[in-house]
């Protein structure tokens, strides 16, 4: 391996930030500049199954806070190329009838459509949709990326309020008339993910997490 990549180390991060930006190193730091609180939630976090969600769904002051973290995220521009949809339970019921029709006309197997479907029975539902924008100097890509990442600070939102939560999208996304009809999206929008929250009482099931030096390098020239 070249002198220039080589494996993810945290005693050559610390020491490329001294050599080439001078700057302090994390350890350096005061205490005072730094939310160890926070990181530690980041460390946690845990997405909960839509399955394992219960009522009662999040109360309007906990899902104004959870929709205002939502959407302070990053966005080239401002342009806000993203807004929300709260699906409510007559809401979620209508599109769930609408997903069952529409599964069947696309004939996907029936173990599909009700398992998307059982999803749609979660206490409450932030359909995040990407709504880009035209401009010259923001490409759309970057645009969508905004979009995903409302996703994930209303999922992490949520999960810091001590409900659980997930970030889901299935077949409903990327069906055209369930977007039309039942989201009442325009052309140029999609389903960014659907954001499923309630309370669990059940600890979430913990997966493998990937390993920095497989998949971290850093190039020194």
């Amino acid at each position: 391996m070249s002198e220039a990549s080589r494996p993810f180390s945290s005693s050559l991060a610390s020491r490329m930030v001294a050599k080439d930006r001078g700057e302090p190193t994390m350890a350096e730091q005061t205490s005072k500049k730094t939310r160890p609180e926070v990181l530690d939630f980041l460390l946690r976090r845990r997405s909960h199954p839509a399955r394992l969600l219960s009522e009662p769904p999040p109360d309007p002051a906990d899902l104004e806070k959870i929709l205002t973290a939502g959407v302070r995220v990053p966005d080239h521009g401002k342009l806000e190329p993203w807004r929300l949809i709260v699906l409510s339970k007559p809401a979620r019921e209508r599109i769930a009838r609408l997903m069952a029709e529409r599964g069947r006309a696309l004939d996907l197997p029936q173990e599909k459509i009700e398992k998307d479907i059982a999803a749609f029975a979660s206490p409450l539902i932030v359909t995040v949709v990407s709504s880009p924008k035209p401009n010259e100097r923001i490409p759309l890509w970057e645009q969508h990326l905004s979009a995903g990442a409302v996703c994930l600070s209303l999922l992490n939102a949520a999960l810091a309020l001590g409900y659980g939560a997930c970030w889901l999208t299935g077949f409903a996304a990327y069906d055209d008339a369930v977007r039309r009809e039942g989201l009442g999206l325009d052309p140029n929008e999609a389903v960014a993910g659907f954001i499923h929250i309630g309370r669990s009482a059940v600890a979430p099931p913990e997966r493998p997490r990937p390993e920095l030096g497989r998949i971290v390098r850093w190039l020194e020239a």
